[in-house]
């Protein structure tokens, strides 16, 4: 292969790394008790693509972590939260880990 091959290829890869969040960050509101937590969580985990989920009451906050190379639409998770009862208010895809996440959530509790 030459050069003037391999170089776009390598661009290309690096582009289709950019911009791909590792967790997925959700406000609903609606969350009122432990109940509702497992629920959101059992439903979320449904998703092929869903390697671990964090709900907060307190921080009326929803968060998954995906599968490498995987994704839930913006528009599957308002479905499945929404379905659920909840109220999604904002939703924000970030390169925050999931023991990040739970560290400020525990950090949020004291």
């Amino acid at each position: 292969m030459s050069s003037r091959k391999v170089i776009p290829t390598i661009f290309l890869l690096l582009l289709s790394t950019i911009g791909r969040a590792e967790t997925i960050e959700v406000t609903v509101h609606g969350l009122v008790c432990g109940f509702c937590a497992q629920g959101i969580e059992k439903r979320l985990r449904q998703f092929p693509a869903t390697a671990d989920v964090l709900v907060s009451l307190e921080q009326r906050l929803v968060a998954v972590a995906l599968k490498a190379d995987a994704d839930i639409s913006d528009a599957s998770l308002t479905e499945a939260l929404e379905g659920a009862g909840y109220a999604v208010k904002a939703i924000r895809r970030t390169e925050t880990s999931m023991a990040a996440l739970r560290e400020q959530v525990k950090a949020g509790r004291e």
